[in-house]
Parts: structure tokens; sequence; C-alpha cells
């Protein structure tokens, strides 16, 4: 059986790249999940005790500040590492 021919040139290979690991900061998961346990309790207590002091005055606007602690919880949950 004939031989087969070999390559004459090597073949290429991309230079080594130093690889850094992303640490996410040690402030950043606390805060996340605090976050989405604030805005929970907010709105569970909006709906279960109303009259809570400061929760009448403002309104409806309770959900708002609920969901805006939540979303941003998920904002910060994309940043960690």
């Amino acid at each position: 059986m004939p031989k087969s021919k070999t390559r004459k040139k090597a073949v290429y290979t991309p230079p080594q790249k130093a690889q850094t690991v992303k640490v996410s900061p040690r402030w950043l998961a606390p805060v996340m999940v605090a976050c989405w346990i604030i805005g929970i309790a907010w709105i569970a207590i909006y709906y279960i005790a109303p009259s809570f002091p400061g929760m009448a005055t403002l309104g409806n606007w309770n959900l708002l500040a609920g969901f805006g602690l939540i979303i941003a919880g998920v904002v910060l949950s994309t940043r960690w590492r």
C-alpha cells in the first residue's frame, strides 16, 4: 500500500492568552437577595395590612416600590459571576 503524503507545514496554533476569572464583588449577592426579600415583603405587607404606617399614604404606589426592588434584584443578578 502506498504511503500517504505528510504535511510539510506545521499546523497553526493560536497564541495562548492568560485567562482572567471575573469575580463579583462581595456585596453583590447579599444586596441582590435583600432587594428580592424586601420587595416581596413590601408587596405582602401592602396586601395584608394596608393600614400599616406609611403604606396608606402611598396607595397603589406601594406596588411600584415593591416591584422596583424586585427588578433591582434581577438586574443585580445579571452582574453576578
